[in-house]
């Protein structure tokens, strides 16, 4: 099915903003259950903070330029279909690492030290994904004369 250019890259900000969402949601109930079960832990309120510091500058320095090559990749696509919305690696990627970081979490379950990683890797993605979003407006991604 063919789309606009305008319509594949909303479709991937979705995505974008989604993901980033979710796993700051995700990231955020982990460290919570790591809190109930040890509340008195330095790790407690390190590894929420080290995965945002981290997330932030994996934004600035990697998903940032990502962001950037997907939104020039899209605007040059001679006739955008629906599933162009990232590149087949990065979709392949996406089908397997979202049902990793689902087993993860389950894993995680009742572990302290594992809440605690897991946590912090969840909200560095989170803030890499919704650090690096602004690239959406700075480019304005979503105006289409700029399709």
């Amino acid at each position: 099915m063919k789309v606009s250019h305008l319509t594949l890259i909303i479709i991937s900000a979705f995505v974008w903003f989604s993901g980033g969402i979710a796993l700051l949601l995700k990231g955020g109930a982990l460290i919570k259950n790591a809190y109930l079960i040890d509340s008195q832990s330095i790790w407690t309120f390190a590894a929420p903070i080290l995965g945002v510091v981290a997330g932030f500058l994996k934004g600035i320095f990697l998903f940032n330029k990502s962001c950037k090559k997907n939104i020039k990749r899209i605007r040059v696509l001679v006739s955008p279909r629906i599933w162009q919305c990232f590149r087949p690696g990065m979709l392949i990627f996406l089908a397997l690492i979202i049902p990793a970081g689902a087993w993860m979490s389950r894993a995680a379950a009742g572990n302290y030290t594992f809440l605690c990683l897991v946590g912090a890797l969840d909200l560095s993605i989170s803030f890499a994904l919704l650090t690096s979003s602004v690239v959406y407006w700075q480019l304005k991604a979503f105006s289409a004369s700029s399709s």
